[in-house]
């Protein structure tokens, strides 16, 4: 048997949609109740056998290793435990009709159908994200046309009866396969089930009954969204089409960072620095924060690395923006690298009254370890 890439006509690496569609078109051409050809019900049969085998990851995967005989059997139809091969085949002999059939029916008629959701990307700041905003946003998607209020046919005109299916919208075809003759009911392919056509579509949305405009929205952000918050807004996706719904707008959030604070849940975070006397004293001092500038008290004898707390001044729970978080600092001592002579005497001079405080020896190198001692 010939290889199943090369009955399908497509490279080793064909994704699942290329063979999807190899098949489809192949499976038109060959089949034995549109081509009599000597032949083609064989060719028929391979290409639905290749098809079966390629389109499972499993299959195809053994095939690839070890060929036929790594599928361990032969080749022919897929047995009817496995109807997946006849549902594509069923799809395909009928859709297959629609181009005959709807050459002389103008544009074809769907049915109700929903319009698509559509996505947009948007970037706010660090404060939008922790209070809240409202941004206006443009954005381009299909409405319903303006100029035949959505039916798809032109002025003084509208849809007609199918020719296909008589207005029924549905079309019966028997098919003969190896294992019998069977009777299909499905949608009519030229008016997609509506029962009707569109014979002069209008000018404005080419049969279509949608237009592509800009549109400008006002989105509301909530307090205590972050990087990655999805807001869904009804409605405001691609218009359907024929009377269907319309899709939703999803609004994904992208938080640009602050030059000096940082985030944790409902957490901010940031550093402050202190000279060693406010370290070592206690001070009172002013920080920034969200809100801006609030002081901030620096208990005496604080140390490097120790956190403080600024409570109810962190980022609001999303859903409830009463409850917030708390903004917390992490100290940093900042030590003098030269010293003028006075405060090089005066520390010293406590330094040595650490010293004989603690019956210890005094040395001038142990200044800094008397002060903190």
């Amino acid at each position: 048997m010939a290889d199943y890439y090369d009955l399908l006509g497509v490279a080793r690496d064909a994704d699942a949609d290329t063979l999807k569609r190899a098949y489809r078109r192949l499976a038109r051409q060959f089949h034995p109740d549109i081509n009599k050809d000597p032949g083609a019900e064989d060719r028929f049969k391979e290409i639905g056998r290749a098809y079966e085998v390629l389109s499972d990851p499993q299959t195809r995967a053994r095939y690839d290793q070890f060929g036929e005989a790594g599928l361990g059997g032969g080749g022919g139809m897929p047995d009817m435990g496995d109807m997946g091969g006849f549902a594509d085949l069923f799809e395909t002999f009928f859709s297959g009709f629609g181009g005959a059939a709807g050459a002389g029916g103008g544009a074809r008629r769907r049915g109700p159908r929903q319009g698509d959701d559509l996505r947009l990307d948007l970037g706010i700041t660090f404060s939008e994200a922790v209070f809240g905003a409202e941004k206006e946003v443009q954005i381009r998607h299909l409405e319903t046309c303006g100029t035949c209020q959505g039916s798809g046919a032109r002025s003084a005109s509208g849809p007609t009866s199918c020719g296909t299916c008589g207005g029924a919208g549905q079309v019966r075809r028997a098919t003969r396969t190896p294992f019998g003759s069977f009777t299909q009911v499905a949608p009519c392919p030229t008016c997609d089930g509506s029962g009707q056509v569109i014979a002069d579509p209008c000018p404005a949305c080419d049969g279509q009954g949608l237009q592509q405009v800009t549109k400008k929205l006002r989105i509301n952000i909530p307090a205590g969204v972050d990087s990655g918050t999805r807001l869904r807004v009804a409605g405001e996706g691609n218009a359907g089409q024929r009377g269907g719904p319309p899709g939703d707008l999803y609004v994904f959030l992208a938080v640009r960072p602050h030059p000096q604070l940082r985030r944790e849940g409902t957490t901010i975070l940031s550093e402050v620095s202190l000279n060693y006397l406010q370290a070592i004293l206690g001070d009172t001092i002013e920080v920034e924060t969200v809100d801006g500038p609030e002081p901030l008290e620096i208990p005496a004898g604080t140390q490097p690395g120790a956190v403080l707390t600024l409570k109810g001044k962190g980022v609001a729970r999303l859903g409830n923006p009463v409850a917030r978080g708390n903004h917390q600092f992490t100290v940093k001592v900042q030590l003098p690298t030269k010293l003028s002579n006075d405060e090089r005497e005066l520390l010293e001079q406590l330094a040595g009254h650490h010293t004989r405080k603690g019956h210890r020896t005094q040395h001038k190198s142990g200044l800094f370890g008397g002060l903190f001692g």
